[in-house]
């Protein structure tokens, strides 16, 4: 399941991210880089323990925590901290996927990436090129999303940055361990949650048939779930 999850942070926050992130001190990215990753990345990245990336990475997780939408499909059960990249002109990022487990530095703690996510904190027309392509089932998928804005998309998914011509893009790159390991499993959750949800807006909340869903939503959850 690819989805766009809108307005995980606020225009202020963007604004107050995006000036700190212009200020920061950029290494190259190639350090949280796999060997086959590595070969073929071309960016720039904020350290790991840089105050800015633990400060806005801190930001992302409060908007992600406030995000139904996120929540409901994501169903997140351990988060990596937030990482950020900036691509200025001629860089990009080539045919990848993702590492299977990352370990959280500073912790004994590893998760397993089962959704992948990047947070735009530059708007659209900042920057010519830097699409993320995702190979999908129905083809490549060509995502470039407002600042704010988050794309969630399995870690399975081969993808790819094409190359900056103007500008820089600058986001934040982070994955999750889902308490749903299956993606078709996760993309039913979510499709059964949403249509609840809309049947409690239409109807009520204490109706026969969304009390009847909810029940079904959380048998299947119960018995599907890792926690």
């Amino acid at each position: 399941m690819l989805l766009a999850i809108p307005e995980v942070l606020t225009p202020a926050e963007v604004a107050a991210a995006r000036a700190a992130l212009d200020a920061a001190e950029w290494i190259d990215g190639r350090v949280t880089a796999g060997e086959q990753s590595a070969a073929v990345k071309q960016n720039a990245q904020l350290a790991e323990g840089s105050p800015v990336a633990q400060a806005v990475g801190e930001m992302i997780l409060g908007g992600l925590a406030r995000s139904p939408l996120f929540i409901s499909a994501a169903l997140p059960q351990r988060i990596f901290p937030p990482l950020f990249n900036r691509y200025g002109e001629g860089a990009s990022f080539g045919v990848h996927v993702d590492n299977a487990i990352r370990a959280i530095p500073g912790t004994p703690i590893r998760l397993r990436t089962d959704l992948s996510c990047t947070l735009f904190f530059s708007e659209p027309e900042e920057y010519d090129g830097g699409e993320l392509i995702i190979e999908d089932v129905y083809g490549p998928q060509r995502v470039k999303l407002p600042a704010g804005h988050l794309i969630l998309y399995p870690s399975t998914s081969l993808h790819r940055v094409t190359p900056i011509t103007r500008g820089a893009r600058v986001a934040s790159f982070f994955w999750l361990q889902s308490m749903i390991r299956a993606d078709d499993q996760r993309a039913l959750l979510f499709d059964l949650d949403q249509t609840i949800q809309r049947l409690a807006l239409e109807k009520d909340a204490n109706d026969p048939c969304v009390v009847s869903l909810s029940g079904i939503y959380h048998n299947l959850l119960r018995q599907w779930a890792e926690v």
